[in-house]
Parts: C-alpha cells; structure tokens; sequence
C-alpha cells in the first residue's frame, strides 16, 4: 500500500500531542515544530497530488481490513487537491500568527493549529461516511479551541454558539448516518454506491430522507443560508488568522457534497434525483445576495469579511447545484480562488485592527497605511471577482457553465448583481478606513466585536516583516492561479471527469467486486 495516503493525517496527529507533552512551556520550539510539521505536510500534499494526477484511484486500508469491513483511505484527484489547498494554506497562516504573536495570546495555539489540519485532510481523504463523521468531530472540538484563543466573552459567547449550533448539525449527521445504514447496510461511501443502484424501491423513500438529512448537515457546515446564522459571529469573533484557516472549514460541507452526490445519489438514481439542484441551488442563491447585502452593510471589517466568505459560498454552491461535469470543473477553480481570497481578506483585515480598530469610520492615520491598502486592494478585487485577477475567471467559467440550465436569468442576475453589490461595499469600506481620516484621538477606544482596548496608534507586530511576507505569499498564490489558469483547468476538468465516473471509485476501493 501507497503510505503516503495517511500521512497528512498521521503527521499532524503525531505533532499535535508531542506539542502539548513536551514542547508546552517553549513557544520557541512550538513554533519550530509547527512550521516544520506544515512544511513537511505541504511536502505530502505534493508527492500525493503528484501520484493522483495520472487518474489512478489509490485505496489505503487500514489495518489491512479490506472494504467495506475496514477503514479505507481513499486518494483521487478531488482529495489530493483539496488536501494540497489545506497546506497550501496553512503555511502562511502559521507564520503570520507567529509573526503578529498571536500564538502567545493564549495556550496551545499550535497543537490545536495541527489538530485542525488533521480533520481537515482526514474528512477529504476518508472513504467511509461514519468516519466522515469523526473527522467532522475533530474540526469541531479543534476549532473551538481556536475561535477562543486568546479569551474575551465575545469570543467566547461566539463560540459557545458556534458549538452548540454544530452540535446540531453532529445530531443530525448522526440520523442521517443511521437512516442510510438502515437502508444500505453499509457505511463505506463505495459500497453504499453500490447497493443504492440495487434498492428495492419500497425503501427508496427511506434512502430519500437519509440523503436529505445528510444534504442539510453538509450545508449546516458550508454555511448556506438559512443555516448560516453561526458564521458571521464566529468567523468575526475569532482571532483572525484562525478565522483565515477556517477559510478552508466551508469548503468541506461543499467538499463533501460533491463526493457523496455523485457518488451514491447521483442524477441516476431515481429516489434522489434533482435532490441538489432542486434544493441546493434556490439556497446558493440566496446565500449569495444576503451575503453581498451584508458586507454592504457591516460596520466592522471582521464581520465584512465574514459576509465575504458567506457570498463566496453561494457562488461556488451555485455552480456545484447545476450538477454537471462542466458547472464542477469551474466549482473546483473557484474553490482555490475563494479559500486565497477569503484567507487573504481576514489577514489584511487583522493588519487594520491591530493598528486602528475594526470599525469601519474614518479615523487617524496607520502605520504602513500604503501596503496594507494594496494588500486590500488585491483582496476586494479577487473577492468582488473582478479582472485582473482568478475571481473573475472563476465567475465566468461559473456563468458559462450555467448557459444552458433552466434557470440561467436567475443565476447570472445574482451572480453580476451580487458582484457589483460586493464592489460598492468593499468600496466603502476601503475609503473609509484608508482615506478618509481625520486627526487622531489620543484616548483609547473600544472595539466591539471582541473587548479589546485599541489604542488610535497601536504597537506593530512583533515580526511585521514576516507577517507582511506571509500576507504577501497568499496575494501571490492568487497571481498565480490567474497565471497558471490553463493547467488548473485542465487538473480541474480531469477530476470532473473522475467524479461523474463513480463506477472507477466504486471499483478501486471494492477491488472490482461491486
């Protein structure tokens, strides 16, 4: 067996505890372990990208039980990518959390940093829907200890609520697990497969309501409306590097989406057919306008760019809802662009409140207004979606592949509208915090979202070069995904392909007897 499949996972839950046990009175050595661990996690996320570029589908059993009686790891071009985005992100955020000493704010930043990254690439890489569930666990328990580093009741009434809303979602899981189990008699994603083509249909209205509860729980964690309501508090609340590694956290509710739908409740099984695109897609769309309405409206950065990532999510839901190999191919591209870009936004966005304060008003001027200006200005770009830059190929690959679905008015309407709304308020928000000042108040004031004293000219980072350097890094990964569009494409357009060939998935992991 190929073990390069379970390292991402086994590295970091090795590190996570070895911080806590023997590193956790020296930040210094946490903090060269923690960068060690993502570099070296980056490293796999390569060599297993590398491996899954040809097409082939690598199965990982452990224990050597074969599915569906074990645990199966499954590598295939969609969960080596998303596993590659994971590190691709991680690095940057860890340094800049280092760089700002937000990772001094209070206890076990980086075990709890590396045990977010564990579920994160445990959830993409699992082929069993019950260890989905546990992975899902992980993320949950991981980051609410990081939406709360540093203390401050806001935060933590934030996360109190962000955990009991999730918790809901984890119940509702469970059901869903439960239900299908009852159905299928199985829980190993292939083998479900294959046994819903077989189902009798006195318990296809079964199976239907399984695959509804598990649609609903996937959207509870990619925060499509009406169940959102726990992201802009959470996101705005937490320490913002954290809340630019949970760029990543959405991504898995429509990562799992994408897996699951087309591969067990796809448009050929009758019992769930039109299931996404039915409710999926009148959903995306409204999380899309309401995002947009809200960062027209917010009074905090944080919280604007928490409505940023709610806005992303309805563009990228509403290409998964069109539920074709074309509409997914462009679904994928938007998935690096929005997670960069999200990231991107609420490092900048930290920047800002470390040296004025969140609110969105004019106020004194701030050290190194120009390049955190820029670093805004690349960002409100790539999040509006306009040119130069990837978020304008991602929304017109997302309207081409829409040309042809029957309600094409309605999604291109939202999408320009949305766009164009998402302009005008990162417009304001921009004018506001960079040019429009007016003298400086020598009294300290008091920031809202998370009780922090803000001075009017507050200390840099402890490292502002290095943080500046991180922020910088991911501006630059979004200049070369608008580079590199052509080969993104076509990895894309393969692993489309690969998705709506379920039959290769279901082949590999059983060993061809399905």
């Amino acid at each position: 067996m190929n073990h390069w499949i379970v390292a991402p996972i086994v590295l970091p839950a090795i590190l996570a505890p070895f911080i806590i046990m023997v590193l956790r009175f020296h930040l210094d050595l946490q903090r060269i372990f923690s960068v060690a661990g993502v570099v070296a996690l980056l490293g796999i996320a390569l060599t297993i990208t590398a491996q899954a570029a040809g097409g082939d589908i690598q199965v990982y059993e452990l224990g050597n039980w074969p599915a569906p009686f074990g645990i199966v790891l499954v590598l295939d071009r969609l969960s080596a990518m998303m596993v590659l985005l994971t590190a691709l992100l991680a690095l940057p955020i860890v340094l800049y959390a280092i760089a700002s000493g937000w990772d001094d704010r209070g206890k076990h930043f980086h075990a709890l940093f590396h045990f977010q990254l564990m579920g994160v690439c445990g959830a993409f890489l699992t082929g069993d829907a019950f260890n989905l569930f546990v992975f899902f666990e992980v993320l949950l328990i991981a980051s609410y200890g990081l939406m709360t580093h540093g203390g401050g009741s806001v935060r933590l009434k934030a996360g109190v609520q962000y955990v009991a809303y999730n918790l809901l979602g984890s119940t509702l899981f469970l059901f869903a697990l439960g239900t299908l189990y009852a159905v299928t008699g199985t829980l190993n994603m292939a083998d479900m497969a294959a046994r819903v083509a077989d189902l009798p249909a006195d318990d296809t209205a079964l199976l239907r309501v399984g695959a509804v509860l598990l649609l609903l729980v996937f959207c509870i964690k990619a925060a499509v409306l009406p169940l959102h309501f726990w992201l802009p508090a959470s996101y705005a609340s937490a320490p913002l590097p954290v809340a630019a590694l949970f760029a990543i956290m959405t991504k898995v509710g429509a990562y799992s989406i994408l897996r699951m739908y087309t591969l067990g409740f796809g448009p050929e099984v009758e019992a769930t057919q039109g299931l996404v695109g039915t409710w999926l897609q009148p959903a995306a769309l409204v999380t899309l306008a309401v995002g947009a309405i809200g960062i027209l409206g917010s009074q905090h950065i944080a919280r604007m760019v928490a409505f940023c990532a709610i806005t992303s999510m309805g563009t990228l839901l509403i290409a998964i809802s069109l539920f074709t190999e074309t509409a997914t191919a462009a679904a994928l591209y938007y998935v690096y662009h929005s997670t960069l870009a999200t990231a991107l936004m609420f490092l900048v966005a930290d920047l800002v409140m470390e040296r004025r304060g969140g609110a969105i008003t004019p106020t004194a001027p701030m050290p190194q207004t120009g390049l955190i200006s820029a670093l805004f200005f690349v960002g409100a770009i790539a999040m509006a979606g306009m040119p130069p830059l990837s978020g304008f190929i991602g929304k017109l690959l997302v309207l081409d592949a829409a040309r042809d679905a029957p309600d094409v008015t309605a999604i291109w309407a939202v999408i320009l509208i949305g766009s164009f709304v998402t302009i005008v308020g990162l417009a304001r928000a921009g004018s506001l915090i960079f040019w429009k000042s007016h003298d400086a108040q020598h009294n300290t004031e008091r920031d809202p979202e998370n009780e922090e004293d803000v001075p009017a000219i507050p200390a840099p980072e402890p490292n502002p070069g290095l943080a500046f350097t991180a922020v910088f890094a991911m501006a630059m990964g979004l200049v070369l995904l608008t580079l590199f569009a052509g080969p993104a494409l076509e990895y894309t357009n393969k692993t489309a392909e690969q998705l709506f060939t379920p039959e290769n998935y279901i082949s590999a992991v059983l060993g061809g007897d399905t």
